[in-house]
Protein backbone atom coordinates (compact mmCIF):
# COMPACT_ATOMS: atom_id res chain seq x y z
CA UNK A 1 0.00 0.00 0.00
CA UNK A 2 1.33 3.06 -0.82
CA UNK A 3 0.51 6.43 1.20
CA UNK A 4 1.34 10.13 0.46
CA UNK A 5 2.30 12.66 3.10
CA UNK A 6 1.54 15.47 1.23
CA UNK A 7 1.74 18.41 3.78
CA UNK A 8 3.97 18.07 7.38
CA UNK A 9 2.37 15.84 9.57
CA UNK A 10 3.93 15.05 13.25
CA UNK A 11 6.88 12.64 12.69
CA UNK A 12 4.97 10.44 15.38
CA UNK A 13 2.68 10.13 11.93
CA UNK A 14 4.58 9.32 9.81
CA UNK A 15 6.90 7.11 11.75
CA UNK A 16 3.48 5.12 12.27
CA UNK A 17 2.92 4.71 8.62
CA UNK A 18 6.11 3.38 7.90
CA UNK A 19 5.55 0.86 10.28
CA UNK A 20 3.11 -0.97 8.96
CA UNK A 21 3.97 -4.52 7.15
CA UNK A 22 3.83 -3.91 3.12
CA UNK A 23 3.53 0.10 3.48
CA UNK A 24 5.21 2.66 1.46
CA UNK A 25 5.26 6.08 2.35
CA UNK A 26 6.34 9.08 0.22
CA UNK A 27 7.03 12.34 2.04
CA UNK A 28 6.34 15.32 -0.90
CA UNK A 29 5.97 18.31 0.62
CA UNK A 30 5.25 21.56 -1.07
CA UNK A 31 4.46 19.53 -4.76
CA UNK A 32 2.92 21.66 -7.04
CA UNK A 33 -0.37 20.50 -8.47
CA UNK A 34 0.67 19.55 -11.90
CA UNK A 35 3.20 17.42 -9.60
CA UNK A 36 0.51 15.84 -7.90
CA UNK A 37 -1.44 14.37 -10.60
CA UNK A 38 1.94 12.56 -11.12
CA UNK A 39 2.57 11.53 -7.23
CA UNK A 40 -1.01 10.27 -6.90
CA UNK A 41 -0.98 7.46 -9.76
CA UNK A 42 -0.62 4.62 -7.84
CA UNK A 43 -1.17 6.08 -4.09
CA UNK A 44 -3.55 4.17 -1.82
CA UNK A 45 -3.96 6.82 0.79
CA UNK A 46 -3.03 10.97 1.01
CA UNK A 47 -2.36 12.43 4.56
CA UNK A 48 -2.52 15.95 4.02
CA UNK A 49 -2.95 19.16 6.42
CA UNK A 50 -4.59 22.47 4.91
CA UNK A 51 -1.85 23.26 2.31
CA UNK A 52 -2.39 20.59 -0.44
CA UNK A 53 -5.36 20.78 -2.86
CA UNK A 54 -6.83 17.48 -3.48
CA UNK A 55 -9.57 18.16 -6.38
CA UNK A 56 -11.22 16.61 -8.34
CA UNK A 57 -8.77 16.51 -11.28
CA UNK A 58 -6.31 14.61 -8.72
CA UNK A 59 -9.09 12.17 -7.95
CA UNK A 60 -9.71 11.28 -11.67
CA UNK A 61 -5.83 11.17 -11.76
CA UNK A 62 -5.69 8.47 -8.63
CA UNK A 63 -7.45 5.14 -9.65
CA UNK A 64 -6.08 3.03 -6.84
CA UNK A 65 -6.94 5.89 -4.02
CA UNK A 66 -9.00 4.76 -1.29
CA UNK A 67 -8.75 7.40 1.36
CA UNK A 68 -7.75 11.03 2.35
CA UNK A 69 -6.97 11.82 5.88
CA UNK A 70 -7.19 15.36 6.94
CA UNK A 71 -5.00 16.24 9.66
CA UNK A 72 -6.91 18.77 11.24
CA UNK A 73 -10.26 19.86 11.13
CA UNK A 74 -11.87 21.38 8.00
CA UNK A 75 -11.85 19.99 4.80
CA UNK A 76 -12.15 22.78 2.62
CA UNK A 77 -8.98 21.76 1.05
CA UNK A 78 -10.57 18.35 -0.41
CA UNK A 79 -13.40 18.30 -2.90
CA UNK A 80 -15.37 15.62 -0.99
CA UNK A 81 -17.98 15.46 -3.50
CA UNK A 82 -15.52 14.19 -6.28
CA UNK A 83 -14.41 11.97 -3.44
CA UNK A 84 -17.85 10.99 -2.78
CA UNK A 85 -18.56 10.27 -6.61
CA UNK A 86 -15.23 8.26 -6.66
CA UNK A 87 -15.71 6.16 -3.51
CA UNK A 88 -12.89 7.55 -1.91
CA UNK A 89 -13.05 8.46 1.94
CA UNK A 90 -12.36 11.40 3.11
CA UNK A 91 -11.48 12.05 7.42
CA UNK A 92 -10.51 14.41 9.00
CA UNK A 93 -9.28 15.05 12.89
CA UNK A 94 -12.28 16.72 14.58
CA UNK A 95 -11.46 16.79 18.28
CA UNK A 96 -7.51 17.25 18.30
CA UNK A 97 -7.23 20.80 18.13
CA UNK A 98 -10.20 21.65 19.84
CA UNK A 99 -8.14 22.94 23.23
CA UNK A 100 -5.34 24.75 21.20
CA UNK A 101 -7.90 26.87 19.27
CA UNK A 102 -10.09 27.79 22.46
CA UNK A 103 -6.68 29.18 23.87
CA UNK A 104 -5.68 30.68 21.47
CA UNK A 105 -9.12 32.52 21.29
CA UNK A 106 -8.22 33.74 25.15
CA UNK A 107 -4.88 34.78 24.10
CA UNK A 108 -6.23 37.01 22.00
CA UNK A 109 -9.00 37.99 24.24
CA UNK A 110 -6.24 38.96 26.63
CA UNK A 111 -3.90 40.75 24.12
CA UNK A 112 -7.32 42.62 23.25
CA UNK A 113 -8.08 43.71 26.94
CA UNK A 114 -4.37 44.77 27.29
CA UNK A 115 -2.13 45.95 24.81
CA UNK A 116 1.01 43.30 25.43
CA UNK A 117 2.18 42.87 21.33
CA UNK A 118 1.96 46.24 21.49
CA UNK A 119 3.99 47.16 24.26
CA UNK A 120 6.53 44.60 23.54
CA UNK A 121 7.18 46.07 20.34
CA UNK A 122 7.81 49.35 21.87
CA UNK A 123 9.93 47.77 24.50
CA UNK A 124 12.05 46.10 21.52
CA UNK A 125 12.12 50.02 19.81
CA UNK A 126 14.06 51.27 22.98
CA UNK A 127 11.44 52.49 24.49
CA UNK A 128 9.77 52.85 28.18
CA UNK A 129 6.13 54.38 27.32
CA UNK A 130 3.68 53.07 30.12
CA UNK A 131 1.30 55.36 30.03
CA UNK A 132 0.69 54.73 26.42
CA UNK A 133 -0.14 50.78 26.88
CA UNK A 134 -3.24 51.18 29.45
CA UNK A 135 -6.05 48.64 29.13
CA UNK A 136 -8.98 47.11 30.46
CA UNK A 137 -9.58 43.93 32.45
CA UNK A 138 -11.32 41.14 31.72
CA UNK A 139 -13.52 41.01 35.53
CA UNK A 140 -17.21 41.58 35.17
CA UNK A 141 -16.82 42.27 30.96
CA UNK A 142 -19.27 40.46 29.04
CA UNK A 143 -18.06 38.19 26.71
CA UNK A 144 -20.74 37.91 23.34
CA UNK A 145 -19.89 33.87 22.13
CA UNK A 146 -21.19 33.54 18.56
CA UNK A 147 -21.61 29.83 17.77
CA UNK A 148 -21.85 27.39 21.34
CA UNK A 149 -20.07 24.47 19.98
CA UNK A 150 -16.87 22.47 20.84
CA UNK A 151 -14.40 25.05 20.73
CA UNK A 152 -17.07 28.06 21.90
CA UNK A 153 -17.82 25.96 25.07
CA UNK A 154 -14.33 25.35 25.98
CA UNK A 155 -13.79 29.61 25.37
CA UNK A 156 -17.14 30.07 27.63
CA UNK A 157 -15.38 28.09 30.66
CA UNK A 158 -12.35 30.04 30.44
CA UNK A 159 -13.90 33.16 30.70
CA UNK A 160 -16.05 32.09 33.39
CA UNK A 161 -12.67 31.35 35.58
CA UNK A 162 -12.00 34.56 34.93
CA UNK A 163 -15.06 36.32 36.68
CA UNK A 164 -16.59 37.26 33.05
CA UNK A 165 -20.53 37.46 31.91
CA UNK A 166 -20.82 34.76 29.05
CA UNK A 167 -23.62 35.36 26.90
CA UNK A 168 -23.95 33.16 23.53
CA UNK A 169 -25.93 33.00 20.75
CA UNK A 170 -26.76 29.86 18.75
CA UNK A 171 -30.06 29.53 17.18
CA UNK A 172 -29.98 25.72 17.47
CA UNK A 173 -28.96 25.59 20.87
CA UNK A 174 -31.97 24.34 23.26
CA UNK A 175 -32.62 27.11 26.24
CA UNK A 176 -32.07 24.25 28.73
CA UNK A 177 -28.72 23.05 27.41
CA UNK A 178 -27.37 26.90 27.55
CA UNK A 179 -28.59 27.55 31.21
CA UNK A 180 -26.75 24.15 32.04
CA UNK A 181 -23.34 25.66 31.25
CA UNK A 182 -25.13 28.74 33.06
CA UNK A 183 -24.81 30.96 29.96
CA UNK A 184 -27.17 33.27 28.60
CA UNK A 185 -28.77 32.85 25.56
CA UNK A 186 -29.33 35.47 23.51
CA UNK A 187 -30.61 36.87 20.23
CA UNK A 188 -27.64 38.46 18.06
CA UNK A 189 -28.98 41.42 17.76
CA UNK A 190 -29.36 41.34 21.74
CA UNK A 191 -25.67 39.69 21.95
CA UNK A 192 -24.70 42.60 19.61
CA UNK A 193 -25.89 45.12 21.85
CA UNK A 194 -24.68 43.64 25.19
CA UNK A 195 -21.24 42.54 24.73
CA UNK A 196 -17.75 44.30 25.76
CA UNK A 197 -16.28 41.46 23.83
CA UNK A 198 -17.31 38.84 20.79
CA UNK A 199 -15.76 36.13 19.43
CA UNK A 200 -16.72 34.35 16.82
CA UNK A 201 -16.90 30.25 16.55
CA UNK A 202 -19.17 29.11 14.10
CA UNK A 203 -18.49 27.22 10.63
CA UNK A 204 -18.10 29.22 7.51
CA UNK A 205 -21.45 29.07 5.72
CA UNK A 206 -24.10 30.56 3.34
CA UNK A 207 -25.90 31.19 6.46
CA UNK A 208 -22.90 32.77 8.70
CA UNK A 209 -20.71 34.70 5.55
CA UNK A 210 -20.62 38.16 6.73
CA UNK A 211 -22.77 37.66 9.51
CA UNK A 212 -20.67 40.35 11.63
CA UNK A 213 -21.42 43.15 8.67
CA UNK A 214 -21.67 47.35 8.88
CA UNK A 215 -25.30 46.35 10.92
CA UNK A 216 -23.76 44.52 13.01
CA UNK A 217 -20.76 47.00 14.46
CA UNK A 218 -23.22 49.70 14.37
CA UNK A 219 -25.68 47.88 16.85
CA UNK A 220 -22.48 47.28 19.08
CA UNK A 221 -21.27 49.14 22.42
CA UNK A 222 -18.57 52.14 21.22
CA UNK A 223 -15.52 50.13 22.27
CA UNK A 224 -16.27 46.96 21.63
CA UNK A 225 -13.31 44.37 21.39
CA UNK A 226 -13.84 41.51 18.70
CA UNK A 227 -11.55 38.17 17.80
CA UNK A 228 -11.81 35.87 15.21
CA UNK A 229 -10.23 31.97 15.13
CA UNK A 230 -12.39 30.00 13.94
CA UNK A 231 -12.87 31.25 9.87
CA UNK A 232 -12.29 34.12 7.75
CA UNK A 233 -15.57 35.41 6.03
CA UNK A 234 -17.50 35.62 9.08
CA UNK A 235 -16.91 38.77 10.09
CA UNK A 236 -17.02 40.91 6.92
CA UNK A 237 -13.39 42.31 7.11
CA UNK A 238 -14.31 45.97 4.88
CA UNK A 239 -17.01 46.40 7.81
CA UNK A 240 -14.28 45.61 10.04
CA UNK A 241 -11.58 48.20 9.31
CA UNK A 242 -14.52 50.72 9.47
CA UNK A 243 -15.30 50.36 12.90
CA UNK A 244 -11.56 49.82 13.64
CA UNK A 245 -10.79 53.32 12.33
CA UNK A 246 -14.18 55.26 13.67
CA UNK A 247 -13.17 53.63 16.75
CA UNK A 248 -16.18 51.70 17.15
CA UNK A 249 -14.38 48.72 17.49
CA UNK A 250 -11.57 49.27 20.26
CA UNK A 251 -9.28 46.58 19.09
CA UNK A 252 -9.47 43.07 17.38
CA UNK A 253 -7.66 39.35 17.03
CA UNK A 254 -7.48 38.41 14.22
CA UNK A 255 -6.12 34.21 13.53
CA UNK A 256 -8.71 33.92 10.15
CA UNK A 257 -8.93 36.07 7.15
CA UNK A 258 -11.02 35.82 4.14
CA UNK A 259 -8.16 35.38 1.70
CA UNK A 260 -4.99 33.60 2.75
CA UNK A 261 -2.26 34.21 3.26
CA UNK A 262 -3.42 37.69 4.42
CA UNK A 263 -2.39 40.21 1.75
CA UNK A 264 1.44 42.40 2.30
CA UNK A 265 -0.74 45.61 2.16
CA UNK A 266 -3.51 44.69 3.71
CA UNK A 267 -4.63 47.65 6.38
CA UNK A 268 -5.03 45.39 9.27
CA UNK A 269 -1.12 45.18 9.29
CA UNK A 270 -1.30 49.06 9.77
CA UNK A 271 -3.39 48.89 12.33
CA UNK A 272 -1.68 49.49 16.35
CA UNK A 273 -5.03 48.16 17.91
CA UNK A 274 -5.18 44.90 16.18
CA UNK A 275 -3.36 41.47 16.86
CA UNK A 276 -3.13 39.09 14.07
CA UNK A 277 -1.62 35.71 13.89
CA UNK A 278 -1.50 33.84 11.26
CA UNK A 279 -3.75 30.65 11.11
CA UNK A 280 -2.30 29.42 14.40
CA UNK A 281 -5.38 27.76 15.91
CA UNK A 282 -4.01 24.40 15.73
CA UNK A 283 -0.30 24.78 15.81
CA UNK A 284 0.28 23.58 19.31
CA UNK A 285 2.83 20.89 20.15
CA UNK A 286 0.43 18.64 21.60
CA UNK A 287 -2.56 19.63 18.98
CA UNK A 288 -0.03 18.88 15.87
CA UNK A 289 1.16 15.30 17.31
CA UNK A 290 -2.38 14.58 18.18
CA UNK A 291 -3.77 15.07 14.79
CA UNK A 292 -1.10 13.52 13.47
CA UNK A 293 -0.79 10.70 14.74
CA UNK A 294 -4.58 10.23 14.80
CA UNK A 295 -4.71 10.64 10.94
CA UNK A 296 -2.24 7.81 10.47
CA UNK A 297 -4.05 5.69 12.56
CA UNK A 298 -6.83 6.49 10.54
CA UNK A 299 -5.25 5.61 7.08
CA UNK A 300 -4.27 2.27 8.47
CA UNK A 301 -7.38 1.03 9.80
CA UNK A 302 -8.65 1.97 6.63
CA UNK A 303 -5.81 0.34 4.00
CA UNK A 304 -6.32 -2.56 6.75
CA UNK A 305 -9.84 -3.42 6.29
CA UNK A 306 -10.49 -2.04 9.83
CA UNK A 307 -13.23 0.47 11.39
CA UNK A 308 -13.76 3.97 9.29
CA UNK A 309 -13.13 6.76 11.50
CA UNK A 310 -14.12 10.28 11.69
CA UNK A 311 -15.20 9.89 8.28
CA UNK A 312 -17.05 13.05 6.97
CA UNK A 313 -18.67 11.37 4.18
CA UNK A 314 -19.00 8.00 4.84
CA UNK A 315 -20.00 6.07 8.47
CA UNK A 316 -17.57 4.40 11.07
CA UNK A 317 -18.61 0.97 9.68
CA UNK A 318 -16.60 -1.58 7.79
CA UNK A 319 -16.79 -1.88 3.78
CA UNK A 320 -18.80 -4.97 3.59
CA UNK A 321 -21.40 -3.51 5.55
CA UNK A 322 -21.22 -0.36 3.99
CA UNK A 323 -21.84 -1.51 0.74
CA UNK A 324 -25.31 -2.80 1.62
CA UNK A 325 -26.13 0.21 3.82
CA UNK A 326 -24.95 2.63 1.30
CA UNK A 327 -28.28 3.70 -0.60
CA UNK A 328 -29.91 3.97 3.33
CA UNK A 329 -27.01 6.55 4.59
CA UNK A 330 -27.66 8.63 1.35
CA UNK A 331 -31.42 8.59 1.91
CA UNK A 332 -31.27 9.10 5.53
CA UNK A 333 -28.22 12.18 5.32
CA UNK A 334 -30.78 13.96 2.67
CA UNK A 335 -33.91 13.38 4.79
CA UNK A 336 -32.19 15.00 7.75
CA UNK A 337 -31.01 18.30 5.64
CA UNK A 338 -34.47 18.57 4.11
CA UNK A 339 -36.57 18.49 7.46
CA UNK A 340 -33.24 21.01 9.39
CA UNK A 341 -34.46 23.44 6.53
CA UNK A 342 -38.41 23.29 6.66
CA UNK A 343 -38.64 23.18 10.38
CA UNK A 344 -38.04 25.97 13.15
CA UNK A 345 -34.14 26.34 14.16
CA UNK A 346 -34.51 25.32 17.44
CA UNK A 347 -36.23 22.01 18.24
CA UNK A 348 -36.44 20.01 21.23
CA UNK A 349 -36.59 16.54 19.37
CA UNK A 350 -35.69 14.45 16.25
CA UNK A 351 -37.75 11.79 15.72
CA UNK A 352 -36.47 9.34 13.94
CA UNK A 353 -39.04 5.97 13.02
CA UNK A 354 -37.71 2.89 10.76
CA UNK A 355 -39.99 0.54 8.52
CA UNK A 356 -39.59 -2.51 6.43
CA UNK A 357 -36.47 -4.07 5.34
CA UNK A 358 -34.05 -1.61 7.22
CA UNK A 359 -35.11 -2.72 10.41
CA UNK A 360 -33.05 -5.49 10.28
CA UNK A 361 -29.83 -3.72 9.17
CA UNK A 362 -27.50 -1.91 11.96
CA UNK A 363 -29.87 1.12 11.71
CA UNK A 364 -27.61 2.84 13.92
CA UNK A 365 -25.68 4.22 11.08
CA UNK A 366 -28.46 5.14 9.40
CA UNK A 367 -29.50 7.17 12.41
CA UNK A 368 -26.26 8.76 12.57
CA UNK A 369 -26.28 9.91 8.89
CA UNK A 370 -30.14 11.45 9.67
CA UNK A 371 -28.11 13.86 12.34
CA UNK A 372 -25.31 14.34 10.20
CA UNK A 373 -27.90 15.56 7.19
CA UNK A 374 -29.38 17.55 10.59
CA UNK A 375 -26.45 19.39 11.40
CA UNK A 376 -24.48 19.35 8.25
CA UNK A 377 -26.02 23.50 7.39
CA UNK A 378 -25.54 24.20 10.91
CA UNK A 379 -21.90 22.82 12.07
CA UNK A 380 -20.62 22.59 8.68
CA UNK A 381 -17.46 20.30 7.49
CA UNK A 382 -16.98 19.80 11.03
CA UNK A 383 -19.37 17.29 11.14
CA UNK A 384 -19.43 13.86 10.41
CA UNK A 385 -20.84 10.20 11.19
CA UNK A 386 -18.94 10.25 14.62
CA UNK A 387 -19.61 13.72 16.39
CA UNK A 388 -22.96 13.77 14.76
CA UNK A 389 -24.85 13.05 17.88
CA UNK A 390 -22.66 14.35 20.45
CA UNK A 391 -23.00 17.65 18.30
CA UNK A 392 -26.77 17.32 18.69
CA UNK A 393 -26.74 16.24 22.06
CA UNK A 394 -24.97 19.47 22.68
CA UNK A 395 -27.55 21.31 20.98
CA UNK A 396 -29.92 20.31 23.46
CA UNK A 397 -31.78 17.89 21.26
CA UNK A 398 -33.27 14.90 22.48
CA UNK A 399 -33.31 12.12 20.09
CA UNK A 400 -36.23 9.00 19.79
CA UNK A 401 -35.42 6.46 17.67
CA UNK A 402 -37.99 3.72 17.09
CA UNK A 403 -37.96 0.54 14.55
CA UNK A 404 -41.96 -0.27 13.92
CA UNK A 405 -42.96 -3.74 12.60
CA UNK A 406 -46.73 -2.04 11.29
CA UNK A 407 -47.39 -2.22 7.97
CA UNK A 408 -46.63 0.57 5.35
CA UNK A 409 -47.37 1.03 1.48
CA UNK A 410 -43.21 0.83 1.25
CA UNK A 411 -40.66 -2.19 1.64
CA UNK A 412 -38.62 0.49 3.32
CA UNK A 413 -39.49 3.87 4.82
CA UNK A 414 -37.35 6.32 7.14
CA UNK A 415 -39.42 9.11 8.83
CA UNK A 416 -37.70 12.07 9.99
CA UNK A 417 -39.65 14.26 12.62
CA UNK A 418 -38.35 17.59 13.91
CA UNK A 419 -40.64 18.34 17.07
CA UNK A 420 -40.69 22.02 18.41
CA UNK A 421 -40.74 23.64 21.87
CA UNK A 422 -44.45 24.42 20.81
CA UNK A 423 -45.67 20.64 19.99
CA UNK A 424 -45.44 21.54 16.15
CA UNK A 425 -43.92 18.67 14.08
CA UNK A 426 -42.38 19.15 11.01
CA UNK A 427 -41.75 15.87 8.81
CA UNK A 428 -40.45 13.92 6.01
CA UNK A 429 -40.28 10.52 4.88
CA UNK A 430 -38.63 8.87 2.38
CA UNK A 431 -37.88 5.26 0.78
CA UNK A 432 -35.58 3.74 -2.13
CA UNK A 433 -37.14 3.02 -5.24
CA UNK A 434 -36.10 1.15 -8.53
CA UNK A 435 -32.73 -1.25 -9.04
CA UNK A 436 -30.42 1.91 -8.67
CA UNK A 437 -32.24 2.51 -5.07
CA UNK A 438 -32.69 6.05 -5.91
CA UNK A 439 -33.84 8.05 -3.13
CA UNK A 440 -37.67 9.71 -3.05
CA UNK A 441 -39.63 12.04 -1.02
CA UNK A 442 -42.92 10.14 -0.30
CA UNK A 443 -44.54 12.15 2.54
CA UNK A 444 -43.94 15.88 3.50
CA UNK A 445 -45.02 17.42 6.45
CA UNK A 446 -47.87 14.66 6.71
CA UNK A 447 -49.03 15.15 3.29
CA UNK A 448 -48.53 11.87 0.31
CA UNK A 449 -45.85 13.70 -2.68
CA UNK A 450 -43.38 12.03 -4.81
CA UNK A 451 -40.13 13.72 -5.67
CA UNK A 452 -36.53 13.34 -6.16
CA UNK A 453 -34.63 13.53 -3.00
CA UNK A 454 -32.01 15.43 -4.47
CA UNK A 455 -31.10 19.16 -5.82
CA UNK A 456 -33.00 21.74 -4.93
CA UNK A 457 -36.28 21.90 -3.86
CA UNK A 458 -39.75 24.58 -3.59
CA UNK A 459 -42.20 23.52 -1.09
CA UNK A 460 -44.85 25.30 -1.02
CA UNK A 461 -48.07 25.14 1.36
CA UNK A 462 -51.28 27.45 -0.52
CA UNK A 463 -54.93 27.76 -0.41
CA UNK A 464 -56.34 25.09 -2.75
CA UNK A 465 -57.41 27.37 -5.46
CA UNK A 466 -58.15 27.60 -9.23
CA UNK A 467 -54.66 28.93 -11.08
CA UNK A 468 -52.07 28.36 -8.24
CA UNK A 469 -49.92 26.01 -10.16
CA UNK A 470 -49.84 28.49 -13.69
CA UNK A 471 -49.15 31.28 -11.09
CA UNK A 472 -46.20 29.60 -9.63
CA UNK A 473 -45.06 28.36 -13.54
CA UNK A 474 -45.06 31.73 -14.79
CA UNK A 475 -43.19 33.30 -12.03
CA UNK A 476 -40.65 31.02 -12.22
CA UNK A 477 -40.83 30.88 -15.53
CA UNK A 478 -40.56 34.77 -15.91
CA UNK A 479 -37.28 34.25 -13.64
CA UNK A 480 -35.70 31.75 -15.87
CA UNK A 481 -35.78 29.28 -13.15
CA UNK A 482 -37.27 25.30 -15.10
CA UNK A 483 -39.36 22.70 -13.28
CA UNK A 484 -37.64 19.64 -13.51
CA UNK A 485 -40.81 17.82 -11.78
CA UNK A 486 -43.53 18.97 -9.49
CA UNK A 487 -45.46 16.83 -7.20
CA UNK A 488 -48.94 17.81 -5.71
CA UNK A 489 -51.05 16.79 -2.47
CA UNK A 490 -53.81 18.15 -0.65
CA UNK A 491 -56.65 16.37 1.82
CA UNK A 492 -59.46 18.15 1.25
CA UNK A 493 -60.66 20.08 -2.20
CA UNK A 494 -60.02 24.15 -1.09
CA UNK A 495 -58.18 23.19 1.66
CA UNK A 496 -54.47 23.79 2.35
CA UNK A 497 -52.33 22.12 -0.72
CA UNK A 498 -49.14 21.61 -1.10
CA UNK A 499 -46.34 22.15 -4.03
CA UNK A 500 -43.03 20.28 -3.82
CA UNK A 501 -41.60 21.27 -6.74
CA UNK A 502 -37.91 20.24 -8.40
CA UNK A 503 -35.92 23.25 -9.50
CA UNK A 504 -32.82 23.05 -12.07
CA UNK A 505 -31.55 26.10 -10.88
CA UNK A 506 -32.23 28.52 -7.76
CA UNK A 507 -34.83 31.15 -7.65
CA UNK A 508 -34.09 34.58 -6.82
CA UNK A 509 -34.79 36.43 -3.67
CA UNK A 510 -37.17 38.79 -5.56
CA UNK A 511 -39.15 35.58 -6.82
CA UNK A 512 -39.52 34.07 -3.06
CA UNK A 513 -40.27 37.42 -1.77
CA UNK A 514 -43.09 37.59 -4.22
CA UNK A 515 -43.85 33.74 -3.44
CA UNK A 516 -44.25 34.97 0.13
CA UNK A 517 -46.21 37.40 -0.15
CA UNK A 518 -49.22 35.85 -2.48
CA UNK A 519 -52.30 36.15 -0.65
CA UNK A 520 -53.11 32.44 -1.31
CA UNK A 521 -49.74 31.29 0.10
CA UNK A 522 -48.75 30.47 3.26
CA UNK A 523 -45.53 28.70 3.34
CA UNK A 524 -42.45 28.96 0.71
CA UNK A 525 -39.56 27.10 1.28
CA UNK A 526 -36.33 26.77 -0.85
CA UNK A 527 -34.43 23.54 0.13
CA UNK A 528 -30.98 22.62 -1.15
CA UNK A 529 -30.20 19.02 -0.66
Amino acid sequence: MKVLVADKISPKGVAHLRQQPGFEVVEAYGSSPARMLELVREVHAIAVRSETKITAEVFAAAPLLKVVGRAGVGVDNVDVEAATERGVIVMNTPSGNTVATAELTFTHLLCGARPVAQAAASMRAGEWNRKHFSGIELFRKTLGIVGLGRIGSEVAKRAQAFGMRVVAYDPYLALSRAKAMQIEALTLDELLAQSDYITVHMPLTDGTRYMIDEAAFAKCKKGLRIFNCARGGIIKEAALLAALNSGQVAAAGLDVFEDEPLAAESEFRRLPNVVLTPHLGASTAEAQETVGLEVAEQIVEVLSGGVIRNAVNMPSIDAAALKILGPYLDLGTRLGTLVQQIAPAQIATLRITYWGKIVDLDANSVTRAIQRGWLRRISGEGVNFVNAPVLLERLGVKLEVTKSTDEVDYTELISVEAVAADGSVHSAEGTLMGKAAKPRIVELNRREVEAEAAGKLLMIENHDEPGMIGYVGTLLGRDGVNIANMSLSRQQPGETALMVINLDSEPSETVRRELKSHRAIKLAKFVQL
